[in-house]
């Protein structure tokens, strides 16, 4: 699969913690030929950071994809502990799937020296499709504030509105570095948020995950056992079949606004309490209290994801593929 660069394509760059999800995100983000990938910008979450720059080079090689610069970001939050995710990614990150290793190779420089690099060098405005947590983003931002003068907006999936997956009330990217987060928010550049309100509703059927599995296409067969990885959702419970695509929506979304309803909501980052890295969206259509009386501080406002057509997404991400032939067909 090699990736064709239509001329008004949107040169992007990607911040990823190549987990399973993130690995079909970027085989989309490569075949799309409405985007252009400038580069990879690699940080520790679903998998170490080690872990992470290998899986990257590694689905490179799946993809086929010319050479595309890769390096190598953060270890660990900011404040915080690194933490895995591997009872969903798998220990490797990408569950039980295996690639031959690579002969790829990351750049020496520091993943924010290169998002800089490459930012600096565009002729046109760069966004940022954050797939991970953003301390990397983060980083960039207060490293090399001149950066925002060549960024479009940052695309980023995290987030939730109502429900988290991390906790109770905060998703795993935005939990893991609630302060990169912030700062990201907080730093002037239009962002849109794609969170787990259609994060968790985008899903294959398991039959087509079946057959894709089962095709001579390599890039069937990875997409397939990506889709077919099966997360442990709890103690004592089967691990379960989701088909989720997952962060490749947020490139869908990249691809295909219009099949989202969106909103521009004020948003901020709850850092302290339980509710350390929740994501308070204020979807009020009347000033309460908090408000009226002055006790509600600044809020960012940013674009909101808060509800997509499935249908669409499936088929825009399995047709990108060139895997549409996989879907029942329609009477």
């Amino acid at each position: 699969m090699t990736p064709s660069t239509a001329p008004e394509a949107i040169p992007v760059i990607l911040d990823v913690d190549t987990g399973v999800d993130d690995a079909m995100a970027i085989l989309f983000a490569l075949a799309h030929p409405g985007i252009n990938v400038l580069g990879i910008s690699c940080v520790a979450g679903n998998a170490s950071l080690e872990r992470v720059v290998d899986n990257t080079l590694r689905i490179l090689d799946v993809a086929d994809a010319p050479p595309i610069p890769v390096a190598a970001g953060a270890r660990r939050p900011l404040l915080e502990p690194a933490r895995s995710a591997a009872h969903v990614h798998g220990k490797s990150g990408l569950g039980t799937l295996k690639l031959p290793p690579t002969d790829r190779q990351a750049e020496a420089i520091s993943s924010i020296d290169l998002m800089h690099r490459l930012i600096q060098a565009s002729p046109h405005p760069v966004t940022l499709v954050g797939l991970a947590p953003q301390t990397n983003l983060a980083l960039l931002l207060r490293q090399y504030p001149d950066s925002v003068n060549n960024i479009q907006r940052i695309v980023f999936m995290g987030g939730s509105t109502t429900v988290g997956n991390a906790t109770a009330v905060a998703e795993f990217n935005v939990w893991h570095d609630p302060e990169a987060a912030a700062i990201v928010l907080d730093s002037g550049v239009p962002t849109f948020m794609y969170g787990l309100d259609v994060f968790n509703q985008v899903a294959i059927p398991e039959q087509v995950a079946n057959a894709l599995v089962q095709s001579d296409s390599n890039v069937a067969h990875v997409i397939g056992r990506l889709l077919s990885n099966r997360i442990a959702l709890g103690a004592g419970r089967n691990a379960e079949y989701t088909g989720l695509i997952g962060d490749a929506g947020a490139l869908c979304a990249l691809v295909d606004p219009d099949a989202l309803q969106t909103a521009m909501l004020p948003l901020r980052v709850q850092l302290s309490g339980y509710g350390r890295g929740q994501t308070l969206v204020d979807k009020r259509t009347h000033p309460g209290e908090d408000i009226m009386h002055g006790l509600a501080g600044e809020w960012e406002a940013a674009e909101v994801a808060l509800d997509v057509d499935v249908d669409r997404y499936v088929r825009l991400f399995l047709d990108t593929l060139g895997l549409g032939s996989a879907l029942p067909q329609r009477a």
